[in-house]
């Protein structure tokens, strides 16, 4: 004969086995959405920066238009000193390249971020795998730093 169990009791069990599990969280801290906030908006603010520059951008190539294409116009700054003369003159490749790297920067800044988070969290292992991954792309732009 089968026993008939009500719900409340197989609810009470199973709020019993998830308290005896260890380091188990029943809602995130607040600490926790937080972090998740911040990451958010960085990326958010990055894109959203990087989309108002290159529009910016084009929009001044625009006005610069005549009926050709000047040859000054035709290439853009391959270096960061390039890039600031560039910005410094209202050159429009420079105000593209800038929101271009803002683009790169968001995600590098998220990894920064998210680093500081896990080692402030005491959780050396996923600050480490975040550290390694930062270095794996600061790494590739150094060495990606010759152009075409």
């Amino acid at each position: 004969m089968h026993t008939i169990h009500s719900v409340n009791d197989r609810e009470a069990r199973h709020s019993q086995e998830l308290s005896s599990l260890p380091h188990r969280r029943s809602a995130p801290d607040k600490e926790d959405t937080l972090l998740t906030t911040s990451i958010s908006r960085i990326l958010q603010i990055g894109v959203l920066c990087s989309a108002i520059m290159i529009i910016a951008g084009l929009l001044l190539l625009l006005l610069q238009l005549g009926a050709a294409v000047p040859l000054h116009l035709q290439t853009f700054p391959h270096t960061p000193g390039q890039v600031w003369n560039g910005l410094v003159l209202l050159q429009p490749q420079a105000v593209i390249a800038t929101g271009l790297l803002f683009l790169i920067a968001t995600p590098v800044l998220r990894v920064i971020v998210s680093v500081f988070a896990f080692n402030r969290e005491h959780d050396r292992r996923y600050a480490l795998i975040a550290l390694i991954l930062l270095s794996i792309l600061l790494t590739s732009f150094l060495l990606g730093k010759g152009g075409a």
